[in-house]
């Protein structure tokens, strides 16, 4: 089974610069997650958008590498019948005129 979650969107503290330690800036999370359904262990969707977001928030994450190692293996914590994650955090207004981030994929 797959879950998709798309553009889960949110503000909070993350980056190096100066400017990024003190001010909130949007991001913008996208999730596949497979796991092993045997019709009982479900995941519920709302669940993890709240763990995601609540981390994030929490964490104040300095780089997106780092986000992003930790999502997945929280993730992974949480749901251990989780079997493959590709996780997306996207930064739509850190430049003008491009929207960057950076993608994990993780098989387990």
């Amino acid at each position: 089974m797959r879950i998709l979650i798309k553009n889960l969107t949110f503000e909070t503290i993350i980056g190096i610069l100066e400017v990024e330690r003190t001010t909130l800036q949007k991001v913008c999370v996208t999730l596949h997650l497979d796991y092993n359904y045997d019709g009982e262990n479900f995941i519920n969707y709302a669940d993890i958008c709240t763990l995601i977001e609540e981390d994030m928030i929490a964490s104040q994450y300095k780089l997106l590498e780092n986000a992003l190692e930790s999502l997945s293996q929280k993730i992974k914590n949480t749901y251990p019948h989780t079997t493959k994650i590709k996780l997306k955090i996207l930064k739509p207004n850190i430049l003008p005129n491009a929207t960057v981030g950076l993608i994990l994929h993780k098989t387990f």
